[in-house]
């Protein structure tokens, strides 16, 4: 009698051990269903038909991963954004961004070695262009590059 109150016991458990994983997994799954719309939040200067037109899913489409990691990656590839994260609420898929800014102007301070027009040329940041971390790393090594150019500048 103990024996078979136990092994219904180790039973009940492995029942309710695979019931909680099953539900878990259900849980765990991507969302799914059809899109039937985006709604964009964040953006300040950028149209949000314009940030629906770099995207690969449109309302109708079924929620894929693939094509929302896609559009992640296009989003991000246009450099308008620093941040995006894409997300399902109910029946919409939202669009959260955050836009990169705007240069407003470029000032080279302490530099008496080279002309500031001559930096200007060579940089690629300017006036009303949108700022980008990619951006500024290729303009500091094109500067070193001129300072290296002119023999102000020593490799170490």
């Amino acid at each position: 009698m103990r024996r078979g109150l136990r092994l219904l016991q180790l039973h009940c458990f492995v029942v309710f051990v695979a019931l909680i994983a099953q539900s878990g997994a259900s849980y765990s799954q991507t969302p799914g269903g059809v899109i039937k719309g985006i709604v964009v939040e964040g953006n300040q200067r950028i149209e949000a038909s314009t940030i629906r037109s770099y995207m690969v899913v449109q309302p109708g489409d079924v929620y894929d991963p693939e094509d929302i990691d896609l559009t992640l990656k296009t989003l991000f590839a246009t450099g308008l954004f620093a941040d995006v994260v894409l997300f399902q609420r109910g029946p919409n898929l939202v669009v959260r961004v955050v836009e990169n800014p705007i240069i407003n102007r470029v000032v080279f301070e302490h530099n008496k070695a080279l002309d500031d027009d001559k930096l200007e040329e060579e940089v690629q940041l300017k006036p009303r262009i949108v700022y980008t971390r990619a951006k500024v790393q290729v303009d500091v090594q094109k500067i070193i590059e001129l300072y290296r150019r002119s023999g102000r500048f020593a490799k170490r």
